[in-house]
């Protein structure tokens, strides 16, 4: 007898005609969670408080933009048949590098025409940025998406998984990896991390690019777990490919900047002087 396991309602709450879905409703928690919590250590370095709201007003809608349109040139030939499911971002499909790409765009603008540091903005808002990616893989979740293969239900319970996750993971009368949980407690781990390293102050521009390292690490053995990632080709998949990119970037960047001296203003440094940005 196939066993019948009812996924739960995408849905959060119906007002008449309108409905919020879970998928958004997450996402955008993860992005106020991530914004108070970048107000509040704007202060302590020295920035006004309202600058990060000034920025999210900015990054939030840009990072979403590239993220579906990263998400859907990659889908082009199920999107191009399917051109009304493009906007559809409630069913999910908002890839990570396009969040970034975006957000990176829209800070460097916002840091020249503010005339602040990027650097000292990103190092601010690292901590931010992976919890609000903790959060948000539960949007995924939700939509019973960014799963890795099949598994039987007793591989799930020997990881002491609670009921609704190993019965969310049931799709279409299978058991999948919760990959979307791995990523997230990875992801929840980097946290914690960069916040310990708030305190062992940094040189500039190391906080951010120690984020997309750990980040990126981690991605990339996640990401070969799942079963709908986006290919670059037959055997490559894009996420990956990134992923060793960023992880050779950044540290070569971490490299350059130290020597030639552009990162000698530490994290905890008052900010007074911006020598040499």
């Amino acid at each position: 007898m196939e066993t019948t396991i009812e996924p739960i309602d995408r849905v959060a709450i119906t007002l008449g005609p309108f409905q919020i879905y879970w998928y958004g409703a997450i996402i955008m928690s993860g992005a106020l969670i991530g914004l108070w919590l970048a107000m509040r250590e704007s202060e302590r370095r020295f920035l006004p408080k309202d600058t990060f709201v000034d920025l999210v007003i900015f990054a939030l809608p840009i990072s979403i933009l590239f993220a579906r349109a990263y998400f859907v040139i990659f889908k082009w030939e199920y999107y191009s048949a399917h051109p009304n499911k493009i906007i559809a971002i409630w069913e999910g499909g908002l890839a990570m590098h396009g969040v970034l790409i975006g957000a990176v765009l829209t800070i460097i603008v916002f840091a020249k025409i503010r005339k602040i540091s990027f650097w000292k903005l990103v190092d601010i808002l690292a901590p931010s940025l992976i919890l609000a990616q903790a959060i948000g893989r539960w949007g995924n979740f939700i939509n019973q998406e960014a799963h890795g293969g099949p598994v039987p239900r007793e591989f799930l319970e020997n990881l002491y998984l609670p009921n609704f996750i190993i019965n969310q993971m049931y799709i279409e009368g299978t058991y999948y990896h919760p990959t979307f949980l791995y990523e997230s407690l990875w992801n929840f781990g980097g946290f914690i991390v960069l916040m310990s390293l708030r305190r062992a102050n940094l040189r500039r521009g190391e906080l951010f690019l120690t984020y997309i390292i750990y980040y990126s690490f981690g991605r990339f053995f996640i990401e070969g777990m799942r079963t709908d990632s986006l290919m670059l080709m037959e055997y490559l998949r894009m996420a990956q490919v990134i992923s060793v990119v960023l992880i050779f970037v950044s540290s070569l960047t971490i490299w350059y900047r130290r020597k030639k001296g552009y990162s000698d203003i530490r994290y905890l440094d008052n900010g007074v002087i911006e020598l040499r940005d």
